[in-house]
């Protein structure tokens, strides 16, 4: 009975691990994607910008907004890090850089991360993980020039991200007030008007 329990969890495991990879496409520039369109009625494209920009400066306060005068986007720029090894014992094995495109109307917005490249860590002589220079490989590429086992584990990495980046920016966007409103006037008091 063990060996029947512990083989269908193995087998759930593995079926959740493929179903994961799975979340990221190939657009029409042969690259990885993870886009998503969304529905919000009765919202309009001051509010989606308001909640996005908030969205962006509360939870990914280190990702690098492109400041453009275009009202109906946000571009920018992050990155993740990519661990590698068992629970005890994962270290950090490089990081992702991406960017990330964020695009409304009235009423419904649009979202997707693309352009991954991975730049494999190592240890410097203080043991820190530090990036190795000048070797970057485009997702695209990393059959390649990684490992099968490594690319997998990456592939899973970058789409779980993906898949909670676009869960937060819909929780943002279902709020009724994204940024608490500031009164900065103060009230002055004066004798002369009574």
């Amino acid at each position: 009975m063990k060996k029947l329990f512990i083989a269908l969890l193995c087998l759930l495991a593995v079926k959740s691990a493929v179903a994961q990879k799975d979340l990221l496409s190939i657009d029409e520039h042969n690259k990885y994607i993870y886009y998503q369109v969304v529905q919000q009625p009765g919202l309009t494209v001051d509010t989606f910008q308001n909640r996005t920009a908030y969205f962006l400066k509360v939870d990914y306060p280190k990702n690098k907004v492109n400041k453009s005068e275009a009202t109906e986007s946000i571009t920018g720029t992050g990155k993740l890090l990519m661990l590698t090894g068992i629970t005890a014992a994962k270290h950090i094995d490089g990081e992702i850089r991406y960017t990330f495109n964020i695009e409304y109307k009235d009423q419904k917005y649009r979202y997707w991360l693309t352009d991954f490249v991975f730049t494999p860590y190592y240890v410097d002589r203080y043991g820190n993980s530090v990036p190795q220079p000048g070797i970057d490989i485009a997702l695209e590429n990393g059959a390649s020039k990684l490992e099968k086992g490594q690319l997998n584990n990456y592939s899973i990495q970058i789409s779980n991200y993906s898949k909670q980046f676009g869960d937060r920016l819909k929780q943002y966007m279902l709020m009724v007030s994204a940024a608490p409103i500031k009164n900065d006037k103060k009230k002055v008091i004066t004798s002369k008007d009574w």
